[in-house]
Order: C-alpha cells, then structure tokens, then sequence
C-alpha cells in the first residue's frame, strides 16, 4: 500500500478516533453541560462513522441499503450541526433578555432567506452526476452547506460586535464548524461544475480540513488555558470581556418593544 494510500486511511480515520477522545473529555470535564448539542454531535460522529465503514466493507452490503444509512446519519449530522449553531447564539445571548427574544426571529428569517439562496444556487449549478439519488442528495447537502456557512459568517459578525475572546470555547466550536462548512461548500461547488474530474483531490482536501477542525474543538475545549476559570463550570462565556455597549443595546431594545 502506498504513501497515498496510507494518507487517505490516517484522514479517513484518525479524525473520529480524535473525535472519540473529545467526548471522553467532555465527560471527564462535565462539558456536556456547556455544550450539550455539540456533545451529542461529538458522539454521534464516531458512531457513524463506525457504521458506514463496517457497511462499506462487508460484501453483502447493496447501493441501495448504504445509500439509505447513509442518508439517515448525514440528516441526523445536518440536524445536529444547526443545533449547535443555535446552541452558540443562546450562549452567547444568555444575559441578555431582549436580545435573547430576537434571537429565534433572526434566526428564523435568516435561514429562510440562505434556504431561498442555496436553492437557487443548486439549481444553476447542476452537476454532471448521472445518479440521480446521489445527485438530489448532494443537491441537498450543498443547500444544508449554504446555510451553514451563511448563518456561521452572520454568527462571526455578531461576536465581533460582542467581543467575545478568541480564547473562549464557543470561539474555538463557532471556528471549527465555520471551517469545515467553507471548505465543504467550495468542494461541493467545484464538483457541480466539474464532475468526478477533481473528485480524488477533493476528498483529500475535505477530510484533512475536518481532522484539522477537530484539532481545533480539542484544543479550544481540553487544553487549559490562564484566566478562563477552567472548562468545566459554566464556561461557556466566562472569558467574555466588558460588554457595556451590547447592555445599552439590551436596555435600548427593551424600551423600544415595551407596550
């Protein structure tokens, strides 16, 4: 087996091994209490990828059966993956009571309009792939990628606004998810327009940017850092800075939707 062969196994693998060591930690440090959704992403990763492997390689396993797992754990992953974006904005927006009440509008409107977006997109750039299960299915992944990616630069924007540390967990998941979304997208984009040409490269590119968005979730919520009070209680915004401007906004905002 060669040196390739080797790399795609080691990235193939070694990000849900990583993945699986994440959530050991997590429940080592009660991060799940922090985090509960991206936990349950966390877990559920590994256990799909164990699946999906095991049916890859048994001989008896039809197009057919695999294709259905695997829409089954992509749309459970996808479900997952808005959750935590969600999980984020609540974190963030805790302390905060009528920024907290905008928050599911927002949220709601914005991911209507990226829908209407995505959809569009897909559909200008129709693929090559003459499988037409497989073809609807990355059309929808490509949507779920759209909003992802959409939601996550808004999300970027919005803890600028609110100062929120590099340093802060929510930080390092928000990076790591954002990541893994662009890098997705541009791959799903190029093999819309260019079919199984890149296809081989690409799934080199994807699979080392997710290892590395693992690194990044291991490193942002494992590794202790001076003067974030630790992981393990209440961490979710603990190295968050003065924010007296986001509070006049609360209390500007309160007085404007008071009857």
């Amino acid at each position: 087996m060669g040196l390739l062969a080797w790399l795609w196994y080691y990235l193939w693998i070694a990000p849900y091994v990583l993945q699986v060591v994440l959530f050991g930690g997590m429940v080592r440090r009660r991060l799940y209490r922090d985090f509960p959704v991206f936990f349950a992403y966390t877990g559920w990763e590994p256990l799909a990828f164990v699946v999906l492997f095991s049916l890859a390689r048994r001989p008896a396993t039809t197009p057919t059966l695999y294709f259905t797992v695997y829409c089954v754990f992509l749309a459970v992953s996808t479900t997952l993956r808005f959750g935590i974006l969600h999980e984020i904005f609540a974190s963030v927006l805790k302390d905060y009571a009528t920024l907290r009440r905008l928050k599911s509008p927002v949220f709601r409107w914005g991911t209507m309009v990226l829908l209407l977006v995505g959809l569009g997109l897909v559909a200008y750039a129709r693929g090559n792939n003459a499988d037409q299960n497989w073809f609807l299915l990355h059309a929808v992944k490509q949507v779920a990628l759209i909003l992802q990616s959409g939601l996550l630069f808004g999300l970027f924007l919005f803890l600028r606004y609110l100062n929120l540390s590099w340093r802060n967990p929510l930080f390092g998941i928000a990076l790591g998810m954002g990541t893994f979304a662009s890098v997705e997208l541009a791959a799903a984009a190029i093999r819309a327009r260019t079919g199984y040409v890149y296809t081989g490269y690409l799934d080199y590119v994807t699979m080392g940017t997710y290892h590395l968005c693992v690194v990044i979730w291991l490193y942002y919520l494992l590794v202790p850092r001076r003067g974030t009070g630790g992981f393990g209680q209440g961490s979710g915004l603990q190295s968050l800075p003065d924010a007296a401007d986001v509070e006049s906004w609360n209390q500007e905002l309160e007085r404007l939707l008071r009857p």
